[in-house]
């Protein structure tokens, strides 16, 4: 009797809708074991996901349904497409794994590879977006954001969710586990910033973010998501004038690209961005005039470039 019970309810289950399937994962400890921040994430991504499938019915998703639906999403860009995509896998191998369905759709899209961006900031724009973000109030804390992003050369996704435990500000040092491959980095405080986070102690100290949104939802504050940090910093970059094609993901590129120009050993910069292997750090690196000056002139003094007079010709 037992067993006919379970096999209706499993029935059930497998007529459900996105919809259920979406509550019923979110409700499992596969999902409440990932942090906060990236259960937010995945909650916008499979909504989106709902949207774009009309909550059909759970086994009525094909491969090809699936191709489509992520077809969409492309137009929203590459990342996107691609983040909503492995929200939806990582679904259907949670529905896989309970017997709900036989396959998963979404296993079989091809994802495509977004273009290397190799945009970085001066340091004259990064000047800039404080002024704008510091002017005006329901900035401020997106422009703090900025500031320890650039600084710290973190992922804006860290840096968001940062708690005030984290930091020492009387030592002048933050602590912090990245939530991408859990590395744990230590990092100085500059005089500069430290004022700042200072100032910020004093605004939003009562409560366990060091730059949450301005505006309390339900009496709590809570991190910016992805998705709204991205907004309003493009509202910021075109009040303060800034190049359109300047994003908030290209500063930690900056930052580990500004290292590289002066010198810094690739161990010293894995040891700041958290990485563990060298080819981990070369995308986020660009090509620059200052990195290939120093580097030539570096040869030259260590006598391995081509004397003039040598060369056929020359009298």
């Amino acid at each position: 009797m037992k067993e006919k019970s379970q096999a209706k309810i499993l029935d059930v289950r497998k007529g459900s809708k996105l919809s259920f399937l979406v509550r019923d994962y979110c409700n499992s400890s596969n999902f409440k074991l990932l942090r906060k921040s990236t259960q937010k994430d995945y909650k916008y991504f499979l909504n989106n996901m709902v949207q774009t499938l009309e909550d059909a019915r759970i086994s009525d998703v094909t491969t090809r349904r699936a191709k489509g639906a992520y077809e969409s999403w492309i137009t929203q860009g590459i990342q996107y497409a691609n983040h909503v995509c492995s929200a939806a896998s990582i679904l259907y191998n949670y529905a896989f794994d309970r017997e709900y369905i036989t396959s998963n759709p979404f296993s079989h899209v091809k994802k495509k590879t977004p273009i290397q961006r190799k945009v970085v900031w001066q340091h004259e724009h990064v000047v800039q977006f404080l002024d704008t973000a510091y002017a005006e109030w329901r900035w401020r804390n997106v422009g703090l954001i900025v500031q320890m992003t650039y600084e710290w050369v973190q992922r804006l996704g860290d840096i968001r969710v940062l708690e005030w435990e984290s930091i020492d500000l009387d030592g002048r040092r933050v602590d912090l586990e990245q939530s991408k491959r859990r590395a744990a980095v230590s990092l100085p405080i500059s005089a500069e910033l430290a004022t700042m986070l200072t100032q910020q102690h004093e605004d939003f100290g009562f409560q366990k973010y060091v730059a949450p949104m301005i505006t309390p939802r339900d009496g709590e504050f809570i991190p910016y998501t992805k998705q709204r940090l991205s907004k309003v910093g493009r509202q910021i970059i075109l009040a303060a004038e800034l190049p359109s094609e300047l994003w908030l993901m290209d500063l930690r590129r900056t930052g580990a690209t500004q290292m590289n120009d002066a010198g810094v050993s690739m161990g010293q910069i894995m040891s700041v961005t958290g990485h563990v292997n060298p080819q981990s750090v070369k995308p986020y690196l660009t090509h620059t005039y200052a990195s290939a000056n120093s580097a030539l002139t570096q040869r030259q003094n260590h006598g391995k470039s081509i004397d003039p007079c040598h060369m056929k010709g020359d009298t």
